[in-house]
């Protein structure tokens, strides 16, 4: 049998690893002969290799990073040390991988490496401005309140992609179950629909042989049509990859009716909020604007955060290099910088920018969904209707034939 252990040394490092052994008491005292001292030790459950060797199912996801920062934030405020703290974690963390990577994170602060450098080991899990946060919570002393901020943060961002993972659902899931109807259609109800027209030797619609010639041709060339398909999602996917590809998109989508503004207001929620939160743990302007333009998606706001950033390292204010894009930053945006820039206080008016453009955004995806969905079932329930009616007609005209 196999026992996944947790195990301190004789100079109190923490160690992790699997062990086989005939019963648990055993797997205890062979580690124990190894001078290690037992904290935790649990039997591997054996699971199916798809499961056990897919590691996506065992890396960190955003929810798993923001309870992390949650936790930590509530131990170091409550005086427990970074390295007990971690401790804490590792063992509530159920994630392999994770759990491994927060093991190591814990080891290295143990062995006198800053947390943010150690942090910094993974940047597939924590990001660019993870890192910087903590970075500046460490200089002043102030890594809890700086880990409550990315926890706040994290939640946000959290809530809205959940909300446009969620609207997007019902509408991919009624365009599966018609796409299923259709292909039945294709393949099963018209090939049999063709051999009655031919046997009762009636005269076919034009509709009706050109969805016959249709289905038929997706039936006998179906893998041409995959094929097709699969190359065209692979060359886009490749060229929206690169740097010119990104910018192309980022154009189209925000001048896509109605989701392009879901798309300029969601940029500009989490930019706002980014760099509030960057300002707020203590990081200078230039070096807010820098690390935010690399959290942003769509390529125009990046270059516009780009550019802002070169205009306030030499000397510009940010509300006048903004305002000189009025059809991707608002006016209430624009207004709002300037003020913070007068009373000194940009990360609250950046807040508060924030909070209006995420409330915004969440009223934009429900509205997005309520105009989406019917248009969505009308569009798909006319195709549908189009493949019945080409059914419908001959077979009346047939009868209307045989009667006389």
């Amino acid at each position: 049998m196999e026992f996944k252990y947790q195990t301190r040394t004789q100079d109190g490092l923490l160690q992790a690893g699997v062990i086989e052994a005939i019963s648990k008491q055993e797997a205890i005292s062979i580690l124990q002969k190894e001078g290690l001292f037992v904290t935790r030790i649990d039997k591997t459950e054996k699971q199916g290799v798809y499961v056990r060797d897919l590691e996506f199912f065992q890396k960190a996801t955003r929810k798993d990073i923001m309870i992390f920062s949650r936790q930590l934030s509530i131990m170091l405020k409550s005086g427990v040390a970074l390295v007990e703290s971690l401790e804490g974690i590792i063992l509530q963390t159920t994630k392999t991988k994770f759990r491994e990577q927060i093991i190591a994170i814990s080891k290295d602060v143990e062995g006198g490496v800053y947390f943010s450098e150690a942090l910094a080991k993974y940047p597939k899990v924590f990001n660019n401005l993870f890192i910087n946060i903590i970075r500046s919570g460490e200089a002043s002393g102030k890594l809890s309140d700086s880990l409550n901020y990315l926890a706040i943060h994290l939640e946000r961002e959290y809530k809205l992609i959940n909300k446009i993972r969620s609207g997007m659902a019902y509408p991919a899931l009624v365009s599966i179950v018609f796409l299923g109807i259709g292909l039945l259609g294709i393949f099963m109800i018209l090939p049999t629909f063709e051999e009655t027209l031919t046997s009762l030797n009636l005269e076919i619609p034009t509709l009706t042989r050109i969805v016959l010639s249709i289905g038929l041709g997706i039936k006998k060339y179906w893998w041409a049509y995959l094929i097709f398909n699969v190359s065209l999602i692979g060359i886009l996917w490749k060229y929206f990859s690169t740097a010119e590809g990104k910018e192309v998109f980022g154009r189209i989508s925000i001048k896509i009716p109605i989701i392009g503004n879901l798309v300029k207001h969601t940029q500009i929620a989490r930019f706002t909020e980014n760099l509030s939160t960057l300002i707020l743990a203590g990081l200078p302007i230039t070096q807010a604007l820098d690390i935010s333009s690399g959290s942003i998606s769509n390529a125009v706001y990046k270059d516009i955060i780009k550019k802002t950033h070169e205009g306030v390292r030499r000397g510009e204010q940010m509300s006048s290099i903004l305002s000189q894009y009025p059809k991707l930053m608002p006016g209430l945006v624009i207004q709002m910088v300037r003020v913070g820039e007068r009373a000194g206080a940009l990360d609250e008016t950046l807040e508060n920018v924030a909070a209006f453009y995420n409330d915004e955004v969440n009223r934009k995806i429900d509205g997005a969904i309520a105009l989406v969905e019917p248009l969505l079932i009308i569009f798909l329930a006319g195709l549908i209707g189009i493949l019945m009616v080409s059914i419908i007609v001959p077979v009346y005209q047939g009868m209307t034939d045989f009667s006389f």
